[in-house]
C-alpha cells in the first residue's frame, strides 16, 4: 500500500487510489472510485462508485462526491462545498438511471459551502466563491459569486484575481489574452 489511511476510514475492496494519496478520519470509498495520485480527502468525506479524481487534488472536510462527478487533477474542494447528481429528487421516485454528468476541469476551486447542480462543466482554473451556487457551465478562469452564482471576473492558474485591464497576473507573471466572453493563458 503506498498510500495513507486513518484507521476510521473504510475503503470498499474494488477502489483505486493513487500513490502518495492520505485518506484522513471517517472518510468512505466505494469500491468503484478511481483516486489518483498526491490526493488528500479530509475528514468525513464521501467517494461514490462512479468518481474518477485525478492527481494532486484536495477534498476538504465535509465533501461528499457522488457518483457521476470527475475531478480532473489539481482540483480544490473547500470545507462542507456541495455535489449532486439527481437534478429534481424526491424521495418516493428513485431517478439512479436519471444521475447527470458533472466535470470539474483541471485547477478549478470550489469555494467553501458552494453548491454545483449537477450537469454542469466547471472550465479550467476557475474560481468558485464561497457559498455560490452554480446552475450552469462556468468558463475557464472565471471568478464566480452569488446565488445563483454570476461572473464578476477572470482569476489566474495560481489563485490571484486579474485586474479588469491588466493581461498580466500581479502574483506570478503569467500572460493572458482576455475579451469580454473568455479569458486565455498564453
Amino acid at each position: 500500500m503506498n498510500y495513507t489511511v486513518h484507521p476510521t476510514a473504510i475503503v470498499d475492496e474494488g477502489a483505486q487510489i493513487g500513490e502518495d494519496t492520505h485518506v484522513w478520519h471517517w472518510v468512505h470509498i466505494c469500491g468503484g472510485a478511481k483516486i489518483g495520485e498526491r490526493c488528500s480527502l479530509g475528514q468525513n468525506v464521501f467517494v461514490g462508485n462512479k468518481v474518477l479524481i485525478g492527481n494532486n487534488v484536495r477534498i476538504q472536510n465535509n465533501v461528499s462526491v457522488y457518483d457521476n462527478v470527475t475531478l480532473e487533477d489539481d482540483v480544490f474542494c473547500g470545507p462542507s462545498m456541495v455535489f449532486t447528481n439527481v437534478y429534481n429528487p424526491r424521495s418516493a421516485v428513485s431517478r439512479k438511471d436519471e444521475y447527470r454528468d458533472t466535470l470539474i476541469k483541471r485547477g478549478a476551486t470550489l469555494g467553501a459551502n458552494c453548491t454545483i447542480v449537477c450537469g454542469v462543466t466547471i472550465g479550467e482554473s476557475a474560481f468558485i466563491g464561497a457559498g455560490a451556487v452554480i446552475n450552469r457551465d462556468v468558463k475557464s478562469y472565471a471568478l464566480m459569486v452569488g446565488v445563483p452564482a454570476k461572473q464578476i471576473g477572470w482569476m489566474c492558474r495560481c489563485g490571484v484575481r486579474l485586474n479588469g485591464s491588466g493581461k498580466i497576473c500581479c502574483g506570478c507573471g503569467s500572460v493572458y489574452q482576455i475579451d469580454e466572453l473568455t479569458c486565455t493563458a498564453l
